[in-house]
């Protein structure tokens, strides 16, 4: 585990520079202590991956809202962020598929959170496989951002004015299908990743004419003067879980089980387990592009879609449930809603 600690409280804002395209302000900066210098314990140690911007705003966001809930945690040092590069930072050459899928921005905070490095772990929750380690419990979800993606293109405003050819760039095998589907005339670049500002860097090079990027993390990174336009729940059923995140404890750690238990959105808690609940019966191969989604409509009831795919997008299957607004059910029609569409696929869909 590689990590650096920062401190919670005493640093200015730091301007990530990155391309033409945007400014990034993020809180953080690094606590150099010298050895001779008075410290304080840290009441609260936040464990998030370091190379990315968005999850230290993320990180900070969760700093806020623990310092605006609870007076001691307030006070300076009270809560420090600890800083731990994950597989899936350091592996950027290859498609997330074909060095693991699931758990690379995970496993290493994970680890730090057991051995008592970190009180407690803040994660994208759409990064988080299905299953928790052992000895963690994740108990909180933060307010929900917006679901939906965004498109970022140079030169056109939307997918459809995008002239055929055209190379769009994403590491997600669900907007690649999505978009094949759609567009069988645009190709699909799907090794393309790195932080937000990278790829955005990467297309301002002319790598790529176009990207899709959650709305939710440009939101989070005041960076939305850079979306061309915003993709329908129609045109593009966004991933599991995207736009939420999840705050992870230990087990058996009743003070900060409390603490950010304080902190939960519990609309969205149930939103993202009923659309886990469809992800782990379907789950069988990071290589089958899945997409769900579940909200409350108007009148209180919660409405789920679903939807796995071919990675070519030639064989697109969806479905979709209507139930009260309640763990037990939403479970079960997640859970159903797998069931389903694991039947109508058929033999060999999930292990291409």
């Amino acid at each position: 585990m590689e990590s650096l600690c920062f401190s919670a409280l005493a640093f200015p804002s730091l301007t990530v520079r990155t391309s033409p395209f945007s400014k990034c302000r993020i809180r953080a900066s690094l606590a150099v202590e010298q050895q001779t210098s008075p410290t304080k314990v840290a009441l609260l140690r936040i464990g998030t991956r370091g190379s990315s911007p968005l999850a230290l705003a993320q990180a900070y966001e969760t700093r806020d809202k623990l310092m605006a809930s609870h007076p001691e945690l307030a006070e300076e040092g009270a809560i420090q962020i600890v800083i731990i590069k994950t597989t899936g930072d350091k592996i950027l050459s290859q498609p997330l598929a074909d060095i693991g899928g699931k758990g690379l921005f995970t496993k290493e905070i994970d680890e730090a959170l057991i051995n008592g490095d970190v009180d407690i772990a803040v994660h994208s929750m759409k990064d988080v496989p299905t299953y928790l380690p052992d000895k963690t419990i994740l108990p909180c979800n933060l307010p929900r951002e917006d679901v939906r993606d965004a498109f970022i293109s140079l030169t056109a405003a939307s997918l459809a004015d995008l002239p055929s050819g055209s190379v769009v760039g994403t590491a997600s095998l669900r907007r690649k299908s999505q978009i094949l589907h759609r567009y069988p005339s645009l190709n699909v670049e799907e090794n393309f990743r790195g932080n937000v500002q990278t790829r955005l860097r990467k297309l301002s090079e002319g790598i790529v004419q176009a990207t899709l990027l959650a709305l939710a993390g440009l939101k989070r990174l005041n960076m939305t003067e850079n979306v061309s336009s915003i993709l329908s729940i129609d045109d593009m059923l966004p991933a599991v879980a995207q736009g939420a995140i999840g705050i992870a404890c230990r087990s058996n750690d009743d003070k900060m089980s409390e603490y950010i238990a304080s902190l939960n959105h519990e609309e969205t808690r149930l939103a993202v387990s009923c659309e886990r609940a469809f992800l782990e019966t379907l789950e069988g191969s990071c290589r089958t592009p899945i997409a769900g989604y579940a909200c409350r409509k108007e009148d209180g009831n919660c409405l789920f879609r679903g939807l796995v795919a071919s990675p070519d997008g030639t064989r697109v299957l969806e479905t979709s449930r209507i139930g009260p607004y309640t763990v037990e059910d939403m479970i079960k029609m997640g859970k159903d809603a797998g069931e389903e569409l694991l039947s109508r696929a058929g033999p060999g869909f999930f292990s291409r």
